[in-house]
């Protein structure tokens, strides 16, 4: 599995207050999101006026694939020309799955029966029930 991460900083000149810039901000993530399909968030500058700091995640099979989507994010937005991007940085990182205990072609050794990593799911479906039938 391939993770990853970039950070992109922006500049929003003509906001004049944080509603303005939290408009702007919400915009990107949002285009971005449906775009993209990519984890982001606002990791910095949530107290300034005119700067920002996105974070965006993206994960998938292929190192080569996961860096494309990434940058071509990176451009998506400052194409928008919301805001500019002053700076942006991309991550990547190889989990291999032998490293996690993971068999990801289907076989569970490391897993416990019930399919949880930990061997306790926290119950069976009948513990489930019952806790569901006491709320009521």
């Amino acid at each position: 599995m391939r993770l990853g991460a970039a950070l992109v900083e922006l500049r929003i000149r003509d906001s004049r207050s944080l509603k303005a810039k939290r408009g702007v901000v919400q915009s990107i993530k949002r285009r971005v999101r449906n775009r993209f399909n990519l984890s982001v968030a606002e990791v910095g500058g949530q107290e300034t006026w005119q700067r920002s700091v996105l974070a965006l995640a993206a994960a998938g099979s292929e190192t080569h694939i996961v860096e494309s989507e990434l940058a071509k994010a990176i451009d998506f937005i400052e194409e928008l020309h919301l805001a500019e991007v002053t700076g942006s940085d991309i991550e990547l990182v190889d989990l291999p799955e032998e490293a996690r205990g993971l068999d990801w072609d289907g076989d569970a050794e490391e897993l416990g029966a019930d399919g949880d990593a930990h061997g306790d799911a926290g119950g069976s479906e009948d513990e489930w029930a019952w806790e569901a039938e006491r709320e009521d």
